[in-house]
Protein backbone atom coordinates (compact mmCIF):
# COMPACT_ATOMS: atom_id res chain seq x y z
CA UNK A 1 0.00 0.00 0.00
CA UNK A 2 1.41 3.46 -0.86
CA UNK A 3 2.40 5.92 1.85
CA UNK A 4 -0.54 7.66 3.45
CA UNK A 5 -1.13 11.30 2.56
CA UNK A 6 -1.87 12.13 6.16
CA UNK A 7 0.37 10.80 8.90
CA UNK A 8 -0.78 10.35 12.47
CA UNK A 9 2.40 11.05 14.33
CA UNK A 10 3.40 13.86 16.64
CA UNK A 11 5.99 16.43 15.63
CA UNK A 12 8.38 14.75 18.12
CA UNK A 13 8.04 11.38 16.37
CA UNK A 14 8.33 12.97 12.93
CA UNK A 15 11.49 14.92 13.75
CA UNK A 16 13.06 12.12 15.81
CA UNK A 17 13.22 9.84 12.79
CA UNK A 18 14.57 12.62 10.55
CA UNK A 19 17.19 13.80 13.06
CA UNK A 20 18.40 10.26 13.75
CA UNK A 21 18.74 9.54 10.03
CA UNK A 22 20.51 12.85 9.37
CA UNK A 23 22.91 12.31 12.27
CA UNK A 24 23.72 8.88 10.92
CA UNK A 25 24.23 10.23 7.37
CA UNK A 26 26.38 13.10 8.66
CA UNK A 27 28.36 10.82 11.01
CA UNK A 28 27.49 13.11 13.91
CA UNK A 29 27.67 11.37 17.23
CA UNK A 30 25.98 12.92 20.21
CA UNK A 31 24.63 11.82 23.51
CA UNK A 32 20.99 10.72 23.49
CA UNK A 33 19.94 13.70 25.60
CA UNK A 34 21.54 16.12 23.10
CA UNK A 35 19.82 14.54 20.09
CA UNK A 36 16.55 14.57 22.07
CA UNK A 37 17.12 18.27 22.74
CA UNK A 38 17.50 18.93 18.99
CA UNK A 39 14.33 16.96 18.23
CA UNK A 40 12.49 18.89 20.93
CA UNK A 41 13.84 22.17 19.54
CA UNK A 42 12.46 21.36 16.08
CA UNK A 43 9.12 20.30 17.53
CA UNK A 44 8.94 23.55 19.47
CA UNK A 45 9.51 25.65 16.38
CA UNK A 46 6.45 24.08 14.76
CA UNK A 47 4.36 26.28 17.04
CA UNK A 48 6.84 29.07 17.84
CA UNK A 49 6.31 32.73 17.26
CA UNK A 50 9.18 34.73 15.86
CA UNK A 51 10.94 37.48 17.76
CA UNK A 52 11.59 40.69 15.83
CA UNK A 53 14.69 41.72 17.80
CA UNK A 54 18.06 40.65 16.30
CA UNK A 55 19.74 37.72 18.05
CA UNK A 56 22.93 39.68 18.70
CA UNK A 57 21.04 42.32 20.69
CA UNK A 58 19.24 39.61 22.63
CA UNK A 59 22.57 37.88 23.28
CA UNK A 60 24.07 41.12 24.63
CA UNK A 61 21.06 41.65 26.90
CA UNK A 62 21.26 38.07 28.12
CA UNK A 63 24.94 38.39 28.99
CA UNK A 64 24.14 41.52 31.02
CA UNK A 65 21.22 39.88 32.84
CA UNK A 66 21.32 37.42 35.69
CA UNK A 67 19.53 34.31 36.89
CA UNK A 68 16.55 32.87 35.07
CA UNK A 69 16.28 35.76 32.60
CA UNK A 70 19.89 35.22 31.53
CA UNK A 71 19.53 31.46 31.08
CA UNK A 72 16.18 31.73 29.33
CA UNK A 73 17.39 34.33 26.83
CA UNK A 74 20.69 32.54 26.16
CA UNK A 75 18.75 29.36 25.44
CA UNK A 76 16.33 31.20 23.16
CA UNK A 77 19.20 32.84 21.24
CA UNK A 78 21.09 29.55 20.88
CA UNK A 79 17.99 27.67 19.78
CA UNK A 80 16.92 30.30 17.28
CA UNK A 81 20.43 30.57 15.83
CA UNK A 82 20.66 26.80 15.40
CA UNK A 83 17.21 26.55 13.87
CA UNK A 84 17.67 29.44 11.43
CA UNK A 85 21.19 28.51 10.35
CA UNK A 86 20.23 24.86 9.90
CA UNK A 87 16.72 25.01 8.53
CA UNK A 88 16.87 28.23 6.52
CA UNK A 89 20.54 28.67 5.62
CA UNK A 90 19.71 29.30 1.97
CA UNK A 91 17.57 32.31 2.94
CA UNK A 92 20.71 34.19 4.04
CA UNK A 93 21.83 34.47 0.44
CA UNK A 94 23.32 37.94 0.04
CA UNK A 95 21.58 39.32 3.13
CA UNK A 96 23.26 41.72 5.55
CA UNK A 97 24.12 38.86 7.89
CA UNK A 98 25.08 35.41 6.75
CA UNK A 99 25.04 31.96 8.24
CA UNK A 100 28.41 32.41 9.93
CA UNK A 101 26.93 35.24 12.03
CA UNK A 102 24.22 32.93 13.37
CA UNK A 103 26.73 30.15 13.95
CA UNK A 104 29.00 32.41 16.00
CA UNK A 105 26.11 33.85 18.01
CA UNK A 106 24.60 30.40 18.63
CA UNK A 107 27.91 28.85 19.67
CA UNK A 108 28.54 31.71 22.08
CA UNK A 109 25.04 31.56 23.56
CA UNK A 110 25.23 27.80 24.16
CA UNK A 111 28.79 28.01 25.51
CA UNK A 112 27.75 30.73 27.99
CA UNK A 113 24.67 28.75 28.95
CA UNK A 114 26.68 25.55 29.50
CA UNK A 115 28.55 27.25 32.35
CA UNK A 116 25.33 28.29 34.08
CA UNK A 117 22.89 25.43 33.66
CA UNK A 118 23.49 22.57 36.08
CA UNK A 119 20.85 20.35 34.53
CA UNK A 120 21.58 20.67 30.81
CA UNK A 121 25.09 22.13 30.92
CA UNK A 122 26.59 19.11 29.14
CA UNK A 123 23.95 19.34 26.39
CA UNK A 124 24.66 23.02 25.77
CA UNK A 125 28.40 22.37 25.85
CA UNK A 126 28.02 19.66 23.19
CA UNK A 127 25.74 21.86 21.07
CA UNK A 128 28.30 24.67 21.24
CA UNK A 129 31.22 22.39 20.37
CA UNK A 130 29.36 20.71 17.48
CA UNK A 131 27.23 23.64 16.36
CA UNK A 132 28.21 23.44 12.68
CA UNK A 133 27.61 19.67 12.71
CA UNK A 134 24.11 20.23 14.05
CA UNK A 135 23.54 22.97 11.46
CA UNK A 136 24.30 20.31 8.85
CA UNK A 137 21.92 17.85 10.53
CA UNK A 138 19.13 20.42 10.51
CA UNK A 139 19.98 21.30 6.89
CA UNK A 140 19.44 17.70 5.89
CA UNK A 141 16.19 17.54 7.87
CA UNK A 142 15.09 20.71 6.07
CA UNK A 143 15.87 19.20 2.68
CA UNK A 144 14.02 16.01 3.55
CA UNK A 145 10.95 18.02 4.50
CA UNK A 146 11.23 19.86 1.15
CA UNK A 147 11.62 23.29 2.72
CA UNK A 148 14.95 24.00 1.06
CA UNK A 149 17.40 22.57 -1.41
CA UNK A 150 21.06 23.26 -2.10
CA UNK A 151 20.74 23.90 -5.82
CA UNK A 152 22.93 26.99 -6.03
CA UNK A 153 26.46 25.62 -6.25
CA UNK A 154 28.09 29.02 -5.78
CA UNK A 155 26.04 29.64 -2.65
CA UNK A 156 26.95 26.18 -1.39
CA UNK A 157 30.64 26.95 -1.99
CA UNK A 158 30.31 30.27 -0.13
CA UNK A 159 28.63 28.47 2.76
CA UNK A 160 31.48 25.95 2.85
CA UNK A 161 34.06 28.78 2.84
CA UNK A 162 32.31 30.60 5.70
CA UNK A 163 31.58 27.61 7.93
CA UNK A 164 33.98 24.84 6.94
CA UNK A 165 30.95 22.54 7.00
CA UNK A 166 31.90 18.95 6.21
CA UNK A 167 28.44 18.37 4.73
CA UNK A 168 28.73 21.34 2.38
CA UNK A 169 32.14 20.06 1.28
CA UNK A 170 30.68 16.61 0.63
CA UNK A 171 27.80 18.11 -1.37
CA UNK A 172 30.28 20.09 -3.46
CA UNK A 173 32.39 16.98 -4.06
CA UNK A 174 29.28 15.07 -5.11
CA UNK A 175 28.74 17.76 -7.76
CA UNK A 176 32.33 17.40 -8.99
CA UNK A 177 33.72 20.48 -7.23
CA UNK A 178 36.72 20.02 -4.99
CA UNK A 179 36.62 22.58 -2.14
CA UNK A 180 39.84 24.60 -1.93
CA UNK A 181 40.79 25.98 1.49
CA UNK A 182 43.62 28.07 0.04
CA UNK A 183 41.08 30.48 -1.45
CA UNK A 184 39.86 31.51 1.99
CA UNK A 185 36.98 33.83 2.70
CA UNK A 186 38.75 37.01 1.53
CA UNK A 187 36.77 36.88 -1.73
CA UNK A 188 33.39 36.81 0.00
CA UNK A 189 31.47 40.02 0.57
Amino acid sequence: MPDALVRSESPMEFFRDLVEAAMQNQHVSARDVTSFYVVNLLSGFVYARTVDEPVCIRLTRALQAAGVARRSTLRSVGDESLFLSGFFSDSFNRSLVDIDYYIQVGEHAYRSLARQDDTLGDVFDELSAKFTDFVDVLGEVSERTSLSANTDVLRLYEKWLRTGSRRSGDLLASRGIIPNLSVGSRFLQ
